[in-house]
């Protein structure tokens, strides 16, 4: 039988059931035909992490984009992983029992917090696009919170695009396994809304047919003004 759990955002497919928490990863894998992993490992080098990077990575889940992540970080570079379940807690510390520089901390994202640290980057990866617009900006608030000044946010996930000039059979496949929030996600101009919530913008690349898209951005010295 399979587990389930009340959903805070009943519309989200980023909420995850308990089976497909314990097996996120395999799942992924299975889906893709492997594409996932290489592609993952992919993003995360264009990323810019440099080796004494803090980073705070932002619904990490099992820990396998901090395990690429710390291949690219030195003996003074460090990851704090944020998620919700239990199930990814276990996973993620499992992974980085004997790695100091990985660290797990069980923490809502859609919500207002303060890990009292500062961060040179903040990671969050296909995260974004599942959760209504108001509660973006809530996250996108916390990260501000969280980066020392000048730090730098990158931003995984699906690029713009107007879904009603894609082939159907796209449009069939977004429609039936996307949520209703990553339809909304797609339409939204995220370099003005970066901009006026305090970012400046710096590279984008993209990715499987620009339907995949790494934003990168600096936090600047103006107040944020999230619209």
């Amino acid at each position: 039988m399979v587990e389930s759990r009340k959903k805070l955002y009943p519309d989200s497919k980023v909420e995850l059931s308990s089976f497909v928490a314990r097996h996120y990863d395999r799942l992924l894998d299975l889906i893709s035909g492997g594409a996932y992993r290489r592609f993952i490992a992919r993003a995360i080098k264009d990323s810019g992490l440099q080796p004494d990077f803090a980073v705070l990575d932002l619904g990490c889940g099992t820990g396998r984009n901090a395990a690429l992540m710390l291949k690219h970080l030195g003996p003074s570079g460090k990851i704090v992983g944020l998620d919700l379940l239990p199930e990814m807690k276990a996973q993620f510390e499992k992974k980085f029992a004997k790695e100091p520089r990985a660290v797990f901390r069980q923490q809502r994202i859609d919500v207002p917090f303060d890990l009292e640290q500062k961060f040179d980057l903040a990671f969050i990866s296909f995260v974004l696009h599942g959760f209504p617009q108001d509660i973006r900006k809530i996250i996108l608030e916390n990260i501000v919170r969280h980066l020392k000044p000048g730090g730098r946010l990158a931003i995984l996930d699906y690029a713009e695009f107007n879904l009603d000039e894609k082939p159907f059979i796209f449009r069939w496949i977004f429609k039936k396994f996307e949520c209703a929030y990553a339809l909304d996600f797609i339409e939204y101009d995220w370099k003005k809304i970066l901009e006026e919530s305090g970012f400046k913008v710096e590279d984008e690349k993209f990715y499987f047919r620009n339907y995949l898209r790494l934003l990168k951005a600096n936090e600047s010295k103006q107040p944020a003004n999230i619209k």
